[in-house]
């Protein structure tokens, strides 16, 4: 047990890392540079020796990135069909439902992380002892995850640093969020023009390698470069969708794309994905379409930061009710609903409903809305 200085050092230590993490949630910054500093003061605390960081589709937490300074891209290979297909324990969408923002696999396993078949086929065989994973979610995104390993000879995670990292992993959700409203594109509809260019069409074999690609597959797949696509041959979006598209051809209870990603230009995508056989192995034909308005409505409210009956009656707002209807739908009072409105229209940056719906519907107002939401100051409280 731990003596009373050495708690106390440690309780200033927290202070500390959270007083630091909480500045960076409130900075506009790109994901990889949010993931260096949230490394840098996490790591001597949370005492890890390895890390793999994701970005993630805000609206479905599905992983489209891995960032590591420590791990090998292709242990990765296994990782995303594990992640997919595998059922296990303390996985990312299994914290999430908890309702906690951080566990590790040793609480989660009582000790025995040999009941992990993550544990047993890829953390002992690449020499890690314990994993703590978190999930960055934010006022109703899901702006990322990530997991840390540490050397068996450091032990199990300690539940203070548990503490911490359920504590940390708000304020990293917040700085993702802000990443995104920040880069001018929470609700940016790509396009290179006055219309909107036609889907991209490419076919992934049954190890996730390009089959076929049109010309504009080929042109997308430029925009969407990262370290992954030398190890799958396509960026990792690509692998996710198909995986996925084959998960639930073959009855898995998984989330089933669409999945929105984001081109290095900072304009959104959706990748539908659908099975070309009826083997879960089959070719899969992945399409590519610029993420019109309404799938990008739940990656705008989110960056944003509306709360949950603020997006209730966004939406409401967005299809054209007036507020009268709103109040009967959601069965509270049109004073609540105005109350309501002035929230949203305050933190979208618009004066009014016809400048909101303009916001949703248009590129340009909604770049100009995401920036004045990064500096306007919230009227709500959490992260």
């Amino acid at each position: 047990m731990p003596d009373r200085g050495t708690t106390q050092r440690w309780r200033r230590t927290h202070r500390r890392v959270l007083a630091e993490l909480t500045q960076l949630s409130a900075a506009t910054l790109p994901s990889t540079e949010v993931y260096d500093r949230a490394d840098a003061l996490l790591r001597p605390v949370l005492g890890y020796d390895g890390v793999c960081w994701h970005d993630s589709d805000p609206a479905t937490g599905l992983v489209t990135s891995v960032v590591s300074p420590d791990l090998r891209l292709s242990d990765f290979h296994a990782a995303v069909e594990l992640e997919v297909w595998g059922d296990d324990i303390a996985t990312f969408p299994v914290i999430r439902r908890s309702g906690r923002a951080a566990e590790t696999l040793s609480r989660a396993t009582g000790g025995r992380p040999e009941q992990s078949l993550r544990y047993r086929d890829q953390i002992r065989p690449a020499g890690y002892g314990d994993e703590l994973r978190a999930v960055f979610d934010s006022r109703g995104g899901r702006w990322g995850c990530a997991a840390f390993m540490r050397a068996p000879d450091r032990g199990h995670y300690r539940p203070e640093e548990l503490s911490l990292a359920n504590a940390a992993a708000p304020l990293i959700g917040a700085a993702l969020r802000r990443s995104t409203a920040g880069s001018g594109t929470a609700g940016r509809i790509a396009s290179n023009g006055p219309a909107a260019p036609a889907p991209a069409v490419l076919v992934v074999g049954p190890d996730n390698r390009v089959l076929h690609a049109d010309e504009r597959a080929e042109e997308l797949l430029g925009r969407l470069s990262a370290d992954t696509a030398a190890l799958f041959g396509v960026p990792l979006p690509f692998v996710m969708a198909a995986e996925h598209a084959r998960a639930v051809a073959a009855g898995r209870p998984v989330p089933e794309p669409p999945l929105r990603v984001r081109t290095t230009d900072g304009g959104w995508h959706a990748l539908h994905a659908s099975l070309l056989g009826r083997s879960p192995r089959s070719p899969v034909a992945v399409v590519v379409t610029p993420a019109g308005p309404a799938e990008l409505i739940p990656v705008t409210f989110a960056a944003y930061g509306f709360t949950e009956r603020e997006a209730q009656v966004a939406l409401y707002a967005a299809r054209g009710l007036n507020t009268a209807e709103i109040a009967a739908a959601l069965l509270v009072s049109p004073y609540t609903v105005q109350d309501h409105l002035k929230a949203v229209f305050d933190k979208a940056g618009v004066r009014s409903r016809r400048e909101f719906v303009a916001m949703l519907l248009t590129a340009n107002q909604a770049d100009a809305a995401a920036s004045a939401a990064v500096v306007r100051p919230a009227v709500s409280g959490g992260q």
